[in-house]
């Protein structure tokens, strides 16, 4: 059985979907974060020293010894070697690269200026200022990401993989903070596509508190 040590309005919620998608079985063990200062709670360090969702725990692991992961990436992986490869790459060489580029570019480089851009704009006087000048870079991914999903489905190919699940986190935050509209199409049918999953769907009903997105109907 796997664990996921899942915190409200985190990164974590690919996890849920991912496993949604997969159709594996797991326990949900639910986090809030402190309402002052948005910080995980103190338990999660009673499962991990760095205290950081997600985090999953594989009662039945590798030899059948239990694995603790962190990392939404390494999830991933990690998850899809556990799916017989379900989700992961594509058959073809090109494929399979866009689909390792995408899985560590959606935290290697689209995350940093958007939590560089949340940072600044908490700054007293100079907040706004600060977060002007850091959207210039944002933009610069934003056309990047807009480009590559013109010319096909989805991050890696014709189907959706892994890939996709890492990059819906840092464009719902796009979405919701840094200025992905309706200019960019592409992108914006790409997230209303994984939105109206099923298995999206159900991972949002489960995870609680997610400001990024609402559940359909409400």
């Amino acid at each position: 059985m796997i664990i996921v040590h899942h915190l409200n309005n985190s990164r974590s919620q690919r996890i849920l979907w991912m496993l949604e998608e997969l159709a594996l079985p797991y326990d949900l063990r639910l986090y809030q974060r402190n309402s002052a200062t948005m910080l995980a709670p103190p338990e999660l360090k009673q499962v991990h020293p760095l205290g950081k969702s997600p985090m999953i725990q594989d009662m039945g692991g590798s030899g059948g010894a239990e694995v603790t992961l962190v990392e939404t990436g390494a999830i991933c992986e990690y998850l899809v070697d556990k799916s017989n490869g379900r989700l992961g790459a594509p058959n073809d060489r090109i494929g399979a690269l866009r689909y390792r580029q995408f899985l560590h570019y959606a935290e290697g480089s689209v995350m940093p200026p958007l939590f560089a851009k949340l940072v600044v704009s908490r700054v007293p006087m100079i907040g706004k200022f600060a977060a002007s000048k850091v959207q210039p870079m944002i933009d610069v991914h934003l056309d990047y990401i807009e480009q590559e999903l013109s010319g096909r489905a989805w991050f890696a190919g014709e189907a959706l993989t892994a890939a996709d699940i890492m990059m819906s986190f840092p464009l719902e935050a796009a979405s919701s903070r840094a200025g992905l509209d309706g200019s960019r199409p592409a992108t914006i049918a790409w997230l209303e596509k994984i939105h109206a999953r099923p298995a999206y769907q159900a991972a949002l009903a489960k995870g609680g508190e997610y400001a990024f997105v609402k559940p359909r109907g409400k």
